[in-house]
């Protein structure tokens, strides 16, 4: 176990934990800034919402010629698929009375539920290698190759460098949206420069945790971090801190010992980091609340 900690388990796995390090680093700081702007479950119906481009690509590649597991190919038709998906969820808010709790409820499960359908077609086929394609339910880390990991890595780096760049537009909008569109910054632009980056990070994500987990990555970070401080620069760097550690901590933990997933590890000691959190952080912890209260 020392030795995977130490990066000392093999070429092969040491990627994987850099990339999940550098997926958790990557998740935890959009997840700040969408915490902050008060689209938490949004991310639920976009994950979901994947699930039949990735089937959909797989079977377009097959008609092709192709073996079906190309993950770039994977990833633009998950890409679409989600788009179509927050496509669908705003109409429903905008277009009808339905609140928008209710709309990511029925945009989750439409979608999810065609996935399914999908991929239990693709499971019976004699065509392509469909297997390990259910890997993009729960995440997988077993089959990836080192190009894989790569465009994992690179991508959260990328989506890092926008964050910073966008920072102080992220943060205008996230507090004050009007005084944003006194100073000539346009919410709505924003907001969906925000939604493109947690698009990103789905995409990364749903290789290694899932896209029925990815959310817990991208939220529960930012909530623990939430309870430490005020300051919204030192929030996302905490988040991105508790993405980043549960990203190294839970690959490194897979290869140590046989069997165990490597997304749910990792949302496990994400959810471990925000349980610590809510007992002893010093202002909303609840050690801290006890004292104030004596």
């Amino acid at each position: 176990m020392i030795q995977s900690f130490l990066l000392q388990s093999g070429y092969n796995a040491t990627l994987v934990t850099l990339g999940a390090m550098a997926l958790g680093l990557a998740t935890g700081a959009v997840g700040a800034f969408l915490f902050l702007r008060k689209r938490s479950l949004v991310p639920d119906a976009m994950a979901h919402a994947t699930l039949p481009g990735v089937g959909l690509a797989f079977l377009i590649m097959v008609a092709f010629g192709g073996e079906g597991r190309f993950l770039p190919g994977l990833l633009l038709g998950a890409g679409v698929s989600s788009l179509l998906g927050l496509w669908v969820l705003q109409g429903l808010v905008r277009g009808t009375r339905l609140p928008e709790d209710a709309a990511i409820g029925i945009v989750l499960s439409t979608f999810y539920g065609a996935g399914i359908v999908l991929l239990t077609f693709i499971q019976g086929l004699g065509a392509g290698r469909q297997a390990g394609l259910e890997g993009f339910l729960l995440g997988s880390t077993a089959g990836m190759l080192r190009e894989d990991v790569y465009l994992i890595a690179g991508g959260g780096v990328l989506v890092l460098v926008a964050l910073f760049v966008l920072r102080r537009v992220l943060i205008m909008v996230a507090f004050d949206p009007s005084y944003a569109t006194v100073m000539g910054v346009r919410p709505a632009w924003v907001d969906a420069a925000l939604m493109a980056l947690v698009l990103a990070v789905v995409l990364l994500g749903i290789r290694v945790v899932g896209a029925i987990l990815v959310v817990a990555l991208l939220i529960t970070p930012a909530v623990a971090a939430r309870m430490w401080t005020d300051r919204v620069g030192v929030m996302v760097l905490i988040a991105a801190g508790i993405g980043g550690a549960a990203g190294y901590g839970g690959a490194a933990l897979s290869a140590a010992v046989s069997g165990l997933p490597t997304g749910a590890v990792i949302v496990a000691l994400v959810f471990l980091a925000f349980a610590i959190s809510a007992v002893i952080a010093p202002k909303r912890g609840l050690i801290g609340r006890l004292r104030r209260a004596a």
